[in-house]
């Protein structure tokens, strides 16, 4: 996919983004395609279903990484963000997972989730959105007139000590191979994504239902496409090809002028989907007065995603306009949106930007964040469920040590409360 021009091969990535997003928003409106859902399935009625959707999208996109990077397709280390970096933020990861997974709860669902919901007519989902957004912004963004962030003022000085740097890239391939990363990689992900295939279809009813299927592997294939366009399209300038991000960083030398100069060059590099940092981005772009110059893969994903859910959301007359309940209704929500915001930049993505993305590459910070946003959502839910249930009785003390002991990371003798 080579280019005679930049701004011919921006325009490429950019609408290929919206598209592929568009599909992917569609079939995951119309699949009920859910990563929140598929915790509180899991955790409350024991039904599987939707997560092994989730894991059949994981391993599509995993086996495909791999594939694509021993064919020289594609370099995931060069990726936006940095999944492979050899500084292990692992403090970040799981601090961050957890409170983006107690967030997504509130919030009534994950990034992807909410841009879903809003493509659906749900009007709460605007409100989580902006309120994520803003935060997000300011996390990698300095306050106006200051050079600080939320991230340096609130965590950077506290919690980046705490990072582990390695001497190889964090994915599993280089640490546990060394010098034969390559190699490493590809036992090391074929194995895997091998092995969640056969999890995922051994369940007979999971064999029987369409809907999951299509959704898993629809939403692995287009973290997979945006992967490999984002990795291919290049400028070819009398013979010599630039990625798009190395012609930013050399414009000065390569274009006739500054005008149409993005205002950075990393979210150029190769990526596939994530949604947190793009809310921050979108926000930025739009008060900024929608300058070309700020338009990027993630904006384009946002857009695409609520677009595909509105397409199918008219086409089966599913749209609905709703709003929040009650006052209480709304505080969630704004809690849950706030703590999305938090830790999704933290945690470096969401259950689609570290849960899939993140995890195609091998990242060991991707399978920490997975791992917290999951426990993070799961003893959410088991609080809430307790404090249903009991009411008065159950204090948010009582509650917590229950959930823990139901999901195994307690013993049996600190329960508080009988099981229901």
């Amino acid at each position: 996919m080579t280019f005679e021009s930049f701004f011919q091969a921006q325009s490429f990535l950019l609408w290929a983004t919206f598209i592929i997003a568009l599909v992917m928003g569609a079939v995951v409106n119309k699949t009920n395609f859910c990563t929140m859902g598929a915790v509180s399935d899991a955790v409350n009625m024991g039904d599987m279903g939707r997560m092994r959707a989730w894991f059949l999208a994981i391993a599509v996109a995993m086996l495909g990484v791999t594939v694509l990077e021993f064919m020289g397709l594609l370099n995931p280390g060069d990726s936006f963000p940095p999944y492979r970096a050899n500084q292990l933020i692992w403090a970040e990861n799981i601090l961050g997972g957890l409170i983006f997974g107690v967030g997504m709860t509130l919030a009534s669902g994950c990034g992807n989730k909410t841009l879903i919901r809003i493509g659906g007519g749900n009007l709460k989902s605007i409100v989580v959105l902006l309120i994520i957004g803003v935060i997000a912004f300011y996390m990698v963004n300095p306050f106006p007139g200051s050079d600080q962030t939320l991230m340096s003022v609130l965590f950077y000085d506290w919690i980046r000590p705490l990072a582990l740097t390695l001497t190889t890239p964090q994915d599993l391939g280089s640490v546990a191979m060394g010098k034969d990363a390559a190699g490493g990689r590809m036992v090391i992900g074929l194995v895997l994504g091998l092995l969640l295939l056969v999890f995922v279809f051994k369940s007979a009813d999971f064999r029987s239902s369409f809907d999951n299927i299509l959704g898993g592997l629809v939403v692995g294939l287009a973290v997979l496409a945006a992967w490999y366009v984002s990795a291919n399209v290049a400028v070819d300038l009398d013979g010599e090809m630039h990625s798009l991000s190395g012609y930013v960083k050399q414009w000065d030398f390569l274009a006739d002028s500054a005008a149409g100069k993005p205002a950075d060059s990393r979210p150029l590099s190769t990526q596939s989907f994530t949604f947190i940092n793009p809310m921050g981005q979108t926000l930025g772009y739009a008060a900024a007065g929608f300058k070309s110059t700020l338009l990027t893969f993630g904006v384009m994903a946002l857009f695409g995603v609520i677009a595909g859910s509105l397409l199918w959301s008219l086409i089966s007359r599913s749209f609905r306009i709703e709003w929040f309940v009650n006052f209480k209704d709304f505080i969630t929500h704004v809690i849950g949106a706030i703590l999305m915001g938090f830790g999704g930049v933290l945690a470096m993505g969401c259950t689609i930007g570290q849960g899939i993305t993140g995890t195609s590459t091998l990242a060991i910070g991707s399978f920490l964040a997975l791992g917290a946003i999951i426990l993070g959502s799961a003893l959410t839910m088991k609080v809430q469920y307790y404090k249903l249930v009991y009411e008065d009785e159950a204090s948010f003390s009582k509650a917590l040590l229950t959930g823990l002991v139901d999901l195994k990371l307690l013993p049996e003798r600190l329960r508080k409360l009988e099981a229901v």
